[in-house]
This record gives C-alpha cells, structure tokens and sequence, in this order.
C-alpha cells in the first residue's frame, strides 16, 4: 500500500473504533482526490443536502453506489437531478476492505456482507460542520470506514445512546483513516470544526474531504 513511510500507531478511541494516523501517503491522496473530483462532475455529481425539515447541510455530497438523503437510500440522486447514481468502483471497495485490515487487524470475513458497495462523499470548505449523528440507514454491521483528505478538522466520536456527552474529539488529518464498527458502529459522530489552511499544499485542496465506505445489506 501506498501509505506514509512512518505510520504513527493506531489508537483505539473507543470499543471497536479505531483511529490510524497517515494511513494514506501523498500518492494515494492525489489519486483519490483526483477521483472525487470527476465523481463531484454531473450527472449525480456534488449536491446540497437538505433534510425533510427544511435544514440545508452545510457540507456538500456526492454518493456511489447508492444515493444517500434524509434519511434512506436510492438508485438514482432523488434530491438532486434525478440521475442514476455512479457505480461504486472496485478499487475503492477493495481499499475499505483495506482499512478494515489496517484498524482491527484481521481482514473482514469475504462474501456480500463485508462487500463496500456504498461511499458518501463531503466536501467541507472553512465554514462547514456536521452535527452528530449516527449512519443507521444501513442494514450491515459491518464497520464505516472513513478517509480524510485536505484540512484538518476536529471529529467528534460519541456514544450510541444519545447525540450528548461522552464523546471526545478526535483530530483528523489529511490522510488519516478511522474505522468504526462492533459495539460503537451506532455511535453518535460529528464535525463540529474545520482549521482552514491545514491542509498539505502540495495536494491542491482548498477545504476538507471527507470519504465514507459503508456496506448496505440492502440488496
């Protein structure tokens, strides 16, 4: 794999979440980056997100594999302009498998249910956030993987009962991988900062990615 030549050690935030520093090095970055750019391209490409309140997301989203709205999925970009959603790339399937090995340890079981069919893509500049909230459209317990690309932003690991303390916060940087699964894989999560201007300039993003591998189970 193409990662950082000295990966700092792996830190376990909470049971079954995982937080890797450096996972991915500056090659793998721009390829990825690269990649989201042309998924962030029309038809299905980077949208709003509003929610059925009428609240507006503040980070901005592209989906593969299947389409994610408040609060489901679908085939096709129901809130945006109706496209069929862009499939989900093997490599990319195969590089969730990846950080399920680089977190735990041990690779997840082969078959459909550790098959990541699904990836949500937030772009983030400055003044975004994300509240706390869990990924339970999902019929899989498999474990979310999460990548981060640009600036650096505080993420906000909670608890499963409720969107409140305990929680810590959890600097994210360019690069960086976190897993969660097992008994946090309903945890209550969030992104209530992004550091503009942290990011590497040699990899060209002005503000924050952030990659979500998830595996459905719907079918």
């Amino acid at each position: 794999m193409d990662g950082a030549l000295f990966p700092r050690e792996r830190t376990v935030i909470a049971p079954g979440a995982v937080h890797v520093p450096d996972w991915l090095g500056a090659g793998r970055q721009g390829r990825l980056l690269a990649a989201c750019r042309a998924w962030a391209r029309p038809p299905a490409g980077l949208r709003t997100v509003r929610t059925p309140g009428g609240g507006v997301m503040t980070a901005r989203q592209v989906c593969l594999g299947l389409h994610w709205y408040p609060y489901g999925y679908a085939r096709s970009a129901v809130d945006g302009d109706g496209a069929p959603v862009k499939p989900m790339p093997p490599w990319l399937a195969e590089l969730g498998r990846e950080a399920v090995t680089a977190a735990y340890g041990d690779p997840p079981e082969p078959g459909p249910e550790s098959a990541y069919d699904i990836a949500l893509v937030n772009f983030y500049d400055g003044d975004s956030r994300m509240g706390m909230h869990r990924d339970a459209e999902e019929r899989s317990t498999a474990p979310v993987v999460s990548l981060s690309l640009g600036d650096t932003c505080v993420f906000r690991f909670g608890n499963t009962a409720s969107r409140g303390r305990p929680y810590q916060d959890v600097e994210l940087r360019s690069g960086d991988l976190f897993v969660f699964g097992g008994a946090s894989r309903l945890a209550y999560h969030g992104v209530p900062k992004v550091l503009p201007g942290t990011g590497p300039r040699e990899l060209g993003l002005t503000g924050r990615l952030n990659i979500t591998l998830r595996v459905g189970g719907l079918g």
